[in-house]
């Protein structure tokens, strides 16, 4: 999930507090040790720096004790009831552990979960040594967080048992069925035996166990105390984070949707680094000599004589050896899916992820030609905000689009997390005259109203916003907003994802008066509130939709409102606006979309499958036996059947793209297929169909024009 991040003055002030204090942290007594360091650094950040600072006590303490060992070990099936018992001497002193830069607890979880990690390869290699017997009438119960600990090795064997027998027997049963399915269609075709097939099923099982524990013995310690370390932070709240420091890389590549690096996707199977994805417009991408498929084997620096081998490094390591500034060189040594070996130099460049950005496309419908919209996330650049953002795109994209005469636009904020505050204040400029767009607080001091002081509207014409259950953050801002001003209809679920808390990103190494342990990473911390216009907080209670429609999450847990730890939701004075008088016939608009969902069969269908969704994700009892198990299995399949028509359905609306991107096309094929897939799925998109309805109801010819004379086109 992306966050809101903003720098004002109140924020200014707490950064220059924060940082007046950075004496009180060095790195240069006495191996003082870095995690002792960090922990000390963050714990007083938080303290002087969130939002709604907990208090470090006994009950904390229990929390973050519950709360690690669970993440540690959330199947249970490492740790023995002994263990936890040994555990618990420490579950009332993780506070006094934190003000005394005491990690004892730490170390002996770490060292402890280890230990029982190579225990249970070796009782994994001998379980599925021996054949499951799949006549038996047993079942598994995945509910693990009511389940107890192991009482010993014996009873933790038993549960491996259970665990890998349902890992196996899903295997199994699709083998059988392959099977089966060959034998009927290919005339002497001899199929594989069950005891074939179940001896099968059991190589495959122990093959993805061998490559989740190479995985988990990549990690290091420091891996598991940044966990440990996040156990903390998170129960201040859920967005509060410890980024080490290629986490917070990764954080800045997802918030610019930009790197400097080759323009490759990597991933480690069985000790190879390969290339799973060329991504389109980048070096790579424009040198065609690197492929997907390729296993990188060294990687040579333009200053360097000698290549570094990758082979058996871990995948974050070889991203930081490939990975590098603009304009250097890098020589990747590869071997080709032919078997030949392939020296491929590349010159690194700026890397720009296509799909983060926002995109528009045309519709037509009824002789009428509309906009759509589509914005993932409120981007732009942490180290030079002036450089590509949403808002500076997203005005591109509606200019492109009345040169296309559109009478109508919808904005999509479907699954989008957010992203930057100040992006929000300036795409909502975009719609009205100016006035305030959000409010924002900070601890014991007053609200501040971000105001749009643009008085130029962009666009002012009719305006659709289309949300669900995870729109989050910056897009309930831009929804609430449009909403509280009459501007747009909002359609979607019954509510966004409810979060209304602002993060800032901390340098945690900027605080340190010396530092001779290396990077210390970044804390991003919640700082601040938002507020609608209106006064109301999205926290918890998200934006409600003019126009309710469900769809497969209604029925899931997934707002803030199922996290552990989210702020209240509170109210504050509204902010002096005026309501949007552009529309003659707004709220009847919304009754009509409203009765016309109601009737919508498409939607009811939806409906259904949803609280369908919602029931199979409960049951946690499955049946270990074949017979019952293909049962279920059959069972479930027919249910299903029911659904299918929701893949079937399409719309009469025909989806384009614009001149810019069709010229694009001839020297991009991949971009060509991107977009040919998406209109193919805005074409099966009843809610847009719905929004483009919407905008037809909203009578064009009739917008009132008496408040926008002064509107600048």
């Amino acid at each position: 999930m992306q966050h809101i991040m903003i720098k004002n003055a109140k924020v200014l002030v707490l950064a220059l507090l924060l940082a007046a204090a950075s004496c009180s942290f060095t790195t240069n007594d006495e191996d003082p040790g870095k995690d002792k360091v960090l922990i000390s650094l963050i714990s007083y950040v938080l303290e002087k720096g969130h939002y709604d600072a907990k208090e470090f006590n006994d009950e904390f303490s229990e929390q973050v004790f519950n709360d690690f060992v669970t993440s540690l070990d959330p199947l249970k099936r490492y740790f023995l009831q002994n263990d936890i018992k040994e555990f618990e001497k420490y579950k009332d002193q993780i506070d006094d552990q934190i003000r005394n830069e005491d990690i004892s607890f730490f170390d002996l979880a770490y060292t402890r979960l280890r230990e029982r990690m190579e225990d249970s390869k070796k009782i994994y290699d001998e379980v599925l040594e021996q054949p499951f017997d799949y006549t038996k009438d047993e079942v598994i119960d995945t509910d693990y967080e009511n389940l107890d600990y192991a009482k010993n090795l014996k009873e933790l064997k038993s549960r491996w048992e259970n665990q890998l027998k349902f890992s196996a027997i899903g295997i199994y049963y699709d083998r059988l069925e392959e099977e089966a399915k060959k034998a009927k269609d290919s005339l002497g075709y001899t199929a594989l035996s069950k005891s074939e097939i179940e001896k099968e099923s059991r190589e495959t099982t122990k093959k993805s166990l061998v490559e989740y524990f190479e995985f988990a013995n990549e990690l290091d310690r420091e891996d598991y105390f940044s966990v440990y370390i996040n156990t903390i932070v998170e129960e201040f709240d859920p967005h509060t984070t410890y980024f080490a420091p290629v986490d917070k890389d990764r954080f800045d590549m997802q918030m610019s949707g930009q790197f400097q690096g080759i323009g490759a996707r990597l991933q480690k199977k069985s000790n190879e680094i390969s290339i799973t994805e060329i991504i389109s417009g980048g070096p790579a991408w424009r040198g065609e000599d690197l492929e997907e498929g390729d296993i990188i084997l060294k990687v040579k620096q333009a200053d360097e004589d000698v290549a570094t081998s990758v082979v058996g490094m871990r995948l974050d390591d070889a991203v930081e050896l490939i990975k590098g500034p603009k304009g250097t060189v890098v020589t990747l040594n590869v071997k080709k899916k032919d078997g030949s070996i392939k020296n491929i130099a590349i010159t690194r460049d700026v890397v720009e992820l296509e799909e983060t950005y926002a995109k528009s496309t045309t519709v037509e419908k009824d002789d009428r030609n509309y906009g759509v919209i589509n914005l993932p996330k409120f981007y732009f650049d942490m180290q030079n905000a002036e450089e590509r953002n949403a808002a500076t795109d997203v005005k591109k994209e509606i200019i492109r689009l009345k040169e296309q005469d559109v009478d109508g636009l919808v904005i999509d904020l479907r699954s989008n997390g957010g992203g930057s505050l100040s992006t929000v204040v300036d795409i909502a400029g975009l719609f009205i005259k100016e006035g305030p767009v959000v409010q924002v607080k900070s601890n014991g001091a007053e609200s501040e109203i971000l105001k749009d002081k643009d008085p130029e509207i962009i666009w002012d014409k009719p305006l659709v916003i289309l949300v669900n259950e995870i729109s989050a953050s910056a897009s309930e801002i831009l929804a609430a907003a449009m909403q509280d001003y009459k501007r747009a209809v909002i359609i979607g679920s019954k509510q966004t994802y409810g979060k209304g808390t602002v993060q800032n990103v901390y340098d945690l190494n900027r605080w340190l008066r010396q530092n001779d342990l290396g990077d210390m990473g970044a804390l991003k911390i919640t700082t601040q509130k938002f507020y609608r216009i209106n006064g109301g907080s999205t926290q918890l209670e998200g934006v409600k939709s003019d126009v309710v429609v469900p769809d497969k999450y209604s029925y899931i847990d997934i707002g803030e409102k199922d996290l552990e730890n989210p702020l209240p939701w509170d109210k504050i004075a509204a902010a002096d606006y005026d309501v949007w008088d552009g529309y003659i016939d707004y709220e009847q608009t919304i009754n009509s979309s409203n009765a016309r969902m109601a009737k919508n069969k498409q939607l009811q269908l939806i409906e259904e499958n949803a609280k369908w969704i919602k029931s199979k994700q409960d049951e946690s009892v499955w049946p270990l036996n074949i017979d019952a198990y293909a049962a279920k299995v059959k069972q479930n399949e027919e249910e299903a059947k029911q659904f299918e028509a929701l893949k079937e359905y399409k719309s009469d609306l025909t989806y384009k793209s614009l001149p810019y991107e069709l010229k694009e096309f001839e020297n991009d094929t991949i971009l060509k297929q991107k977009r040919e897939r998406w209109h193919e799925d805005l074409a099966k998109d009843v809610y847009m169909e719905e929004a483009i309805n919407v905008l037809e109801d909203l009578k064009l010819n009739n917008i009132r024009r008496g408040k926008l004379a002064d509107v600048r086109d």
